[in-house]
This record gives structure tokens, sequence and C-alpha cells, in this order.
């Protein structure tokens, strides 16, 4: 198991890996070896993620998520196949760690006293300056 926060594991018999040629400069290496690595991972079907936050890293996948609920990250950076596995495996897990925050719900204020104060000034204020504008009575 991967252990991804104290309470979540993930088995690594979820995560499917393929190995696919890099774009980019590289040369010959680029042509012959197969080092970019596409990675994903079946968020909905899960068991080891609770429903929370599969919905949340849902919407912080965006277009890396697919309509099936399947992850897709790739990792091409470096000319080794074991450092792009390293590096899309990491972003595989700071991904899930990042869905496990929960955000803080927004709590509706009041304005202060003083906010308001401030703001009936400065209305008063761009009212004078544009009544100055007009014509003058001569």
């Amino acid at each position: 198991m991967i252990r991804v926060t104290y309470s979540i594991a993930i088995d690594p018999a979820e995560i499917d890996e393929s190995f696919v040629r890099a774009s980019g400069p590289g040369g010959q290496n680029v042509n012959k070896v197969s080092t970019a690595v596409m990675l994903r991972f079946d968020v909905r079907h899960s068991p080891n993620l609770p429903d929370a936050v599969k919905a949340r890293m849902e919407r912080l996948a965006g277009s890396r998520m697919t309509k099936d609920g399947i992850l897709v990250l790739q990792a091409q950076r470096h000319a080794s196949q074991m450092r792009n596995r390293e590096e899309a495996l990491e972003a595989l897990l700071e991904l899930i760690r990042a869905a496990t925050v929960v955000p803080v719900k927004r709590r509706a204020t009041k304005p202060t006293y003083g906010s308001q104060l401030r703001r009936l000034d400065e209305k008063g204020h761009r009212a004078k300056i544009k009544k100055d504008r007009g014509r003058t009575d001569d």
C-alpha cells in the first residue's frame, strides 16, 4: 500500500502505468526509448478513497479527468523512465492530498460601522467632484 495521508493509503494495483515516447528535444534517445509515463488512476471506483475526497478530486483534476472518472497524468520532464514514474506518482499523491483538505465554509458577515462610514464619505466625495464638473452660473 502507498501511504498518502495517515488515514488514506492506495493499492499500487489501482495505478496503471504505460510508457510512451516523450516529445521535445533529446536526439536519438527520444526516438528509441519510451521514457514518458502515462499514469491512470480510477478515482470513482477506488475503494480506498472516501466519497468526499473523490468529489473534490474530480473538481481539482479538471481536464485531466476523463468522463469515466479516470485520472490521467503524464510525466516526461526527465530523460529517465524511473524519474518520470516517480514524478507522475508524486503528482497523483499531491492531488489526493489536496483533495483531502476540506474547504472552509464562508460565513456571511456584516460590514463594520467604520467601513460603512468610509464608504459613505467616499460616495459624498465622488458626488461633489462630479457635481463640480457641471456648468457654472455666471
